[in-house]
């Protein structure tokens, strides 16, 4: 099990991050939380890892924080939970406002998320409700800027078309569809922004912190 990678951020892009390590080049499989998280390129980053194994496939999948990747484990149990699926939830909910999505008993906010219809969302609230116990005394980030959410990255392209585009095609790949994601980026979108803070302000707006 390859539980922690520590090394030099070769690339990143909205979904993944190619990691050096030790002469050897990891493609890893991120949340969005995740993404806000990483250091320019070129820099030194610390990933808390999962890999999974398949018959067709062996993908490994990183998180900025111990807390976000033990909650990922715990939700790919969940029956109908994939990983996939798993790391659409965390790019939608970092792992503190699912657990108070949880505790709440907070459905509409699990339904927002795509891939999550009602019936996993109710599956999630009633498997979840137990497991989420196994996290006790973890650190759980409490304010906006220590989830990664209230970042302005500055190291974006400027707001324009190719930010908006880009802003657009990560949001579709997390399985939002194209008119969502553009009315969502159109209601946030102000002069200046990059496209990582477009991101991260319409998944805000589309799913309530």
């Amino acid at each position: 099990m390859i539980g922690r990678i520590r090394g030099i951020l070769v690339e990143k892009a909205p979904g993944q991050a190619l990691v050096e390590c030790a002469g050897l080049g990891y493609e890893i499989d991120i949340p969005y939380t995740t993404f806000f998280h990483l250091p320019e390129t070129g820099d030194e980053v610390i990933l808390h890892t999962h890999f999974a194994v398949r018959e067709d496939a062996q993908s490994l999948y990183g998180f900025a924080f111990r807390l976000d990747r033990n909650l990922f484990r715990l939700l790919i149990k969940v029956n109908g939970v994939g990983p996939k699926l798993a790391v659409g939830i965390l790019s939608g909910l970092d792992a503190r406002q699912f657990i108070r999505c949880i505790e709440n008993r907070d459905l509409a906010s699990l339904v927002k998320l795509p891939g999550v219809g009602k019936k996993t969302a109710e599956r999630l609230l009633i498997e979840m409700t137990d497991r989420i116990g196994q996290l006790e005394g973890q650190f759980v980030p409490t304010s906006p800027d220590a989830t990664g959410l209230g970042q302005m990255a500055g190291h974006a392209a400027p707001v324009g078309p190719a930010a908006t585009e880009e802003a657009e095609a990560a949001l579709i790949a997390l399985g939002y569809k194209p008119q969502e994601a553009a009315k969502a980026i159109s209601k946030v979108a102000e002069e200046g922004m990059t496209s990582e803070t477009l991101i991260r302000l319409s998944l805000r707006n589309m799913i309530p912190a």
